[in-house]
């Protein structure tokens, strides 16, 4: 593909990922342009960003914007943050996210202003075959975000750059210096944005007035304590639980209709499988063999997939897996491919 003429916006954080994306598509000989989200997720991080990404831009001598989707992130990302859990599940803000404003707002956004393509600095790659697009796995496998993107839509991945994919950290650290992108060292990624002290409970009790007490119960029915509010809970947690047992007990379940948090030992975060809804696919088929992932940076398990519905799978592992919690996501993978991903409803 000929890069005469073609136009990139470049996502920017004012970080050395998005920072080098940006010099790497000079180099290859894009028109380029960046743009940076102000998202509210607190004044300081986002005008910080804003002027670190301006101060690159500057020195690269591309233009720099800044779009306001502030409203778009709360009502999108935030609320529905608030809302999973009050369901008693454990959402994925990220896929949301790159879902409804990275690779949707925006890119809605550059296209309507004329770029050809949106790059960002995440660890992914996109491969083109036969004129069909698809999301693979990158170099830096420590690094790989392919678990975040699985739903960013398969018509959009012709007009997605992942200019990072065949390159390390590492390496990306030895050519921000190459290119003097005097950039400070960047502490590591919150796991999620909005939450400056990764607290998720603070930060739901301040926008949940429910207080409502109810039962710790194990998975025979036995009261065993109080909880406070069961969207305080996750699956597999075992800290903080208050509940005096002869072995450590887990967080199994939550039951919202219940009000009830169900505990068990550890045999009893086990699973053979899990249901997934609102799946979307990444290819037109599925392959031999098959692989899910359930959780971040977990290692991957084969499995096979009967397709239920138009937008909903049931996923069997080979051998048992721990953790498969409700609202978080399932990411289907063939070697390096990603087939495509949902969200999970049950573990059974």
């Amino acid at each position: 593909m000929s890069n005469v003429r073609k136009k990139v916006l470049v996502a920017m954080s004012g970080g050395v990922d998005s920072s080098l994306s940006c010099v790497l598509l000079l180099e290859r000989g894009f028109e380029v342009a960046g743009v940076t989200m102000h998202l509210a997720k607190g004044e300081e991080e986002s005008d910080t960003a804003i002027k670190g990404a301006r101060e690159i831009c500057r020195a690269l001598s591309v233009p720099h914007y800044v779009v306001d989707f502030s409203r778009e992130f709360e009502e999108l990302v935030v609320e529905d943050f608030v809302s999973q859990y009050l369901k008693g599940k454990t959402p994925n803000p990220c896929v949301v996210c790159n879902r409804r404003l990275k690779f949707g707002k925006l890119l809605e956004y550059a296209r309507h202003k004329g770029f050809d393509f949106l790059a960002t600095g995440h660890y992914a790659k996109i491969e083109e075959k036969e004129g069909k697009y698809f999301l693979r796995r990158p170099k830096d496998r420590k690094k790989d975000q392919t678990y975040f993107l699985y739903d960013i839509g398969r018509d959009n991945l012709p007009y997605i750059i992942f200019p990072l994919s065949d390159f390390t950290k590492k390496e990306v650290k030895e050519l921000s210096l190459k290119y003097n992108l005097h950039i400070a060292e960047e502490s590591e990624s919150k796991d999620i944005c909005f939450l400056p002290e990764g607290d998720y409970r603070k930060f739901l009790e301040e926008r949940i007035s429910l207080d409502s007490p109810g039962f710790i119960v194990t998975t025979e029915g036995k009261i065993v304590g109080e909880h406070k509010g069961y969207f305080r809970y996750t699956i597999g947690q075992r800290k903080g639980l208050g509940v005096a047992h002869s072995r450590p007990l887990y967080v199994v379940a939550v039951h919202p209709e219940r009000n009830e948090v169900v505990v068990g030992e550890r045999e009893a975060l086990e699973a053979r499988g899990l249901v997934a809804s609102h799946f979307q696919w990444l290819v037109d088929e599925l392959p031999s063999s098959v692989f899910a992932q359930v959780r971040y940076l977990q290692k991957e398990k084969a499995c096979s997939v009967e397709i239920v519905g138009p937008d909903e799978i049931r996923v069997i592992f080979k051998e048992k897996v721990e953790m498969i919690s409700p609202g978080q996501s399932v990411v289907l993978y063939s070697d390096d491919t990603v087939l495509g991903g949902g969200i999970i409803e049950e573990a059974f």
